[in-house]
């Protein structure tokens, strides 16, 4: 009977044995399932995190090739404006001077359907992200009083500050102060 008991305990261990180690299987295969799971988590995100990086410094770089073409642009406007008000009366009806107005117009419409806007000037405050004081004169102070060459946006971006006389204040306030 020994033999025989024997024989069942081993039958009943080798059982358990089987049924321990699928466990202990089934547990480590859980546990590396749950580790891929959270390693393709974190590839996905960090795949997602690259996709909107590489957007966003595709989207800065076409913006600054188009500042950097604008920039290049805003001379020959600043020439056809002078052009324009230099102009002598006795020409502005021709039509080659209308021809080359309506040429300036339509490059303005492009640049400003690209996001060009001019930086007002004459009679606002004046700020130096906008302005860039060339002189000082009589006038209101911290005002704008005239405007030398005109300043630009490309969207929110100041493209090349406005030129500027500011007021500094009148002489006569200062003499009385001084006395």
């Amino acid at each position: 009977m020994s033999q025989e008991q024997t024989s069942a305990e081993a039958k009943n261990q080798e059982a358990a044995l089987p049924k321990e180690d699928a466990q202990k299987q089934l547990e480590e295969a859980r546990s590396k399932a749950a580790g891929f799971l959270a390693n393709w988590q974190r590839a996905e995100a960090d795949f997602i995190n690259y996709k909107k990086r590489a957007e966003q410094e595709k989207g800065d770089t076409a913006q600054r090739t188009l500042a950097a073409l604008v920039l290049e642009l805003l001379p020959v406007l600043d020439d056809l404006e002078r052009g324009f008000l230099s102009l002598p009366p006795e020409l502005s009806g021709l039509t080659w001077i209308e021809g080359i107005q309506l040429i300036y117009r339509k490059l303005r419409a492009i640049l400003e359907r690209q996001g060009l806007t001019e930086v007002k000037t004459r009679g606002q405050p004046f700020e130096p992200t906008l302005h860039e004081a060339v002189r000082f004169a009589d006038g209101e102070e911290g005002i704008v009083l005239a405007e030398l060459q005109k300043g630009y946006r490309l969207s929110e971006r100041v493209l090349r500050p406005a030129l500027v006389v500011v007021g500094k204040g009148k002489e006569e306030e200062e003499e009385k102060e001084n006395v």
